[in-house]
């Protein structure tokens, strides 16, 4: 029989890309000096008579005759991670929960198990604390340990033993770049090691129809440590983000096999641990008691709700070179190209002004909805003039000035109403179909007559 040779692969540390021979950049994403070299097992040589691969072949079924089984939910005990995941942990699922160190994912994680441990069979493995640390933290965070399986391992087959022994529904690895398989040459962290080892516990998973939750490290950029090819492997995807000097912590979803994708949830970190909140409106609309030039109140569409948050933006003439365009928790992209609409179609030239924006709260706004608030908020700020507290704007902005419609603008005037704001400045498509009571809606078609609701009528 002839030899089954192994072969080697350069695979970059930051997109997971494969190259057939080391150099210094990675050709797929740019990065400098990622390339690692990987040993890649022999591949089976065995085939069946007639050239097909040896083996069971799987049954071809016609997809209407699948049987469909209806996934029962397990709820988490947190409203605001359920809402996440789309409702509850389904069984046989891999969720992935990544943040900076800090964030409190490991926190969030054994305030989850310790909750799901009163219904349920649970085991949470830990690989980079001890359970004398483990057993500390639930001590501090006043929790219910009594029936809470926990273990301290790193290798993966060890812990495919003890989900055999003790048959948990929900097991939360913490975290998947300690884990290993003795079978990968490589070190732990590596990215043959993470891929190989998350591959293996996914078909744990699947196999054994148990929630996996893996916890995962970002890199220094932001995103998640490790192959991408470990984003499409599991089912759920999800980021803690914890902004710099605030309590308050954001995990968004995106990616759920089982529910809407850019879920938001919030919580803040207290001295009992992460807390529910169940307004983030209130929060993100903290303004301040004397009303300032260059802010305003806005409707932006997280996932399957709406959310209020404030706009700030600041312009200042330039103190030398060139003009600044900076935009934190916006897309700064975006407000240069819709300063270049402002000069266009109502000729107000801000190119000797820097523009500073800023969404309040350190919320992150990816949608468009957001668009005419800014740019009113960059005229509030350059005509020094406060616009009325009880506004509140919302809109897309196109190259040619109109002001298009967004989604769910109806529910968008109904949460702002509900906060107690009167008079709003909307897209016209956007309009309401019947008259609202308590609030005055100024429907616009394009960014000129946007200016004009905000000199006259308001």
């Amino acid at each position: 029989m002839a030899k089954r040779k192994t072969k080697s692969a350069f695979v970059c540390d930051d997109c997971g890309a494969e190259h057939a021979q080391w150099q210094g950049q990675c050709l797929t994403c740019g990065a400098w000096n990622t390339l690692s070299r990987v040993t890649i097992g022999p591949v089976p040589e065995a085939r069946a008579a007639g050239g097909g691969f040896a083996g069971a072949v799987s049954e071809v079924q016609w997809l209407a005759e699948v049987e469909q089984q209806a996934a029962e939910r397990l709820p988490s005990g947190y409203g605001e991670l359920d809402r996440v995941l789309g409702g509850g942990f389904v069984p046989g699922s891999v969720v992935l929960i990544g943040g900076d160190p800090g964030a409190g994912k490991s926190t969030l994680l054994l305030q989850v198990t310790c909750e799901l441990a009163c219904n349920q069979s649970v085991l949470y493995v830990t690989g980079e604390e001890s359970l004398q640390q483990l057993a500390l933290r639930a001590q501090r965070l006043g929790l219910s340990v009594d029936n809470v399986r926990v273990a301290a391992e790193t290798n993966a087959e060890a812990v495919a033993g003890l989900i055999s022994e003790h048959a948990p529904r929900v097991v939360v690895v913490d975290s998947i770049q300690v884990m290993q398989l003795g079978s990968v040459d490589s070190m732990p962290g590596s990215v043959s090691q993470v891929r190989e080892t998350a591959a293996f516990l996914t078909r744990l998973a699947k196999q054994s129809q148990i929630v996996m939750v893996l916890v995962g490290h970002v890199t220094k950029e932001g995103n998640l440590a490790g192959p991408k090819v470990l984003e499409h492997m599991i089912d759920c995807f999800m980021m803690l983000d914890s902004p710099t000097g605030s309590r308050y912590r954001t995990l968004r979803g995106q990616k759920n096999r089982f529910g809407a994708v850019n879920e938001l949830g919030v919580f803040a970190m207290t001295d009992q641990g992460m807390k529910e909140v169940a307004n983030p409106s209130a929060i993100f609309l903290q303004r301040g008691d004397l009303p300032s030039p260059g802010s305003v109140a806005t409707v932006t569409w997280e996932g399957t709700r709406p959310l209020l948050v404030e706009i700030q933006a600041l312009v200042d003439q330039i103190q030398g070179g060139y003009a600044k365009r900076v935009a934190v928790g916006l897309d700064q992209q975006r407000l240069a190209m819709h300063l270049a609409v402002l000069h266009r179609h109502c000729g107000i030239m801000l190119s000797d002004q820097d523009v500073f924006a800023n969404a309040v709260g350190g919320v992150r706004i990816s949608e468009t909805g957001a668009d005419l608030a800014v740019l009113l908020a960059v005229i509030s700020s350059l005509r020094d003039r406060v616009l009325p507290q009880d506004l509140i704007v919302f809109g897309e902005l196109g190259l040619t000035g109109e002001v298009r419609p967004v989604a769910n603008g109806q529910e968008r005037l109904a949460e702002a109403k509900k906060h107690g704001f009167t008079r709003a400045v909307v897209p016209y498509a956007n309009r309401p179909r019947e008259v609202m009571q308590g609030m005055a809606v100024h429907a616009v078609k394009n960014l000129s007559s946007a200016l004009e609701v905000i000199d006259g009528a308001l």
